[in-house]
């Protein structure tokens, strides 16, 4: 438990927002979960670099919370610090307008879709094909998400983090190790990141980012309290290189509708877990768990989670 005089130490004197005991349920897309110690939110980049140098030191730990589309927080909730990057120095966007275009610089708490939207309306390309994904900036560069359609590392140049002394280092993508959902930041904390695009023609951009929303509005419940894709999409034993839809397993594993408390397996997409009002996180690792062990059975193949479970003494990602 982060106690008061902790709280005080960390960020009392620091530019920030800051609530003790913080409800994190409504900032999720699941909507359920427990409370954090503290959830911060920095005014500036000098008192998140602050906040961050100081958390290292005392060891306390800290989570950023971005869209809260791929998160979910236990019941008993978080320990330490949960940052929420959503004042103007984090929303920023640079986006050339005019000219060569080489790069954009997008901030963590930016939100992706604006992004894209922005980029199209402007003829920048590149990236349209990561429509449709609910994410900041931040979480999507954390987690290298995507689809069919591309994943952030097709674009990505590099990005700024801020260190464990609270310094801004900047990485090229070379350096991340970026595979399937999956890249190495050096530091605790992404600042921004940097984009490759391409000048092109606008309307025809756009019909490509309707296309692509459109296809996933006919395969996702995306009207329904959901955390995205549960489980990551596993190798395939049979073609080397390529990877099986975890959807595909759990449907033919007939689990489709599958229940526990208020949490079920979506029928209209096997690997979305859809929770009705009242449901508990614990209720949603329960149905993962159960759905894992029946693909297991079924298949032989084992699922690996992708939504990511906050919950005490477990480190910054469980």
């Amino acid at each position: 438990m982060l106690t008061a005089s902790r709280r005080t130490s960390l960020f009392s004197d620091l530019d920030v927002d800051a609530t003790a005991d913080a409800p994190l349920a409504a900032l999720t897309w699941l909507g359920i979960g427990g409370r954090a110690d503290a959830l911060v939110r920095p005014r500036s980049v000098e008192a998140l670099c602050t906040l961050v140098a100081r958390c290292h030191l005392d060891g306390t730990p800290l989570r950023v919370l971005g869209a809260g589309a791929n998160l979910l927080v236990a019941d008993e909730g978080v320990d330490g610090v949960v940052v929420r990057l959503d004042a103007p120095p984090f929303l920023a966007q640079q986006l050339n307008r005019g000219g060569s275009v080489e790069a954009a610089r997008l901030f963590a708490g930016a939100d992706l879709p604006r992004a894209i939207v922005d980029s199209v309306r402007l003829g920048l390309g590149g990236l349209e094909t990561l429509a449709g994904i609910p994410a900041t900036v931040g979480g999507a560069v954390r987690m290298n998400a995507g689809g069919v359609h591309g994943s952030i590392a097709d674009r990505l140049i590099g990005v700024q983090c801020i260190t464990t002394r609270g310094e801004i280092a900047t990485y090229p993508a070379a350096s991340l190790q970026l595979d399937y959902r999956h890249c190495r930041l050096p530091g605790p904390v992404l600042l921004s990141a940097a984009f490759r695009l391409e000048e092109g023609d606008p309307v025809s951009l756009r019909r490509r980012l309707k296309e692509i929303m459109a296809d996933k509005a006919t395969t996702q419940p995306l009207g329904e309290h959901s955390a995205g894709c549960m489980f990551r999409n596993p190798p395939d034993p049979h073609s080397p290189g390529r990877r099986t839809p975890a959807g595909r397993l759990i449907d033919a594993a007939g689990l489709k509708g599958l229940a526990v408390g208020g949490a079920s397996v979506s029928h209209r997409h096997a690997n979305f877990m859809i929770v009705q009002p009242g449901t508990t996180a614990t209720e949603v690792l329960d149905l993962s768990d159960l759905v894992r062990a029946r693909v297991l059975e079924h298949s032989g193949i084992e699922l690996e989670r992708e939504v990511v479970v906050w919950r005490r003494g477990a480190g910054a990602e469980s």
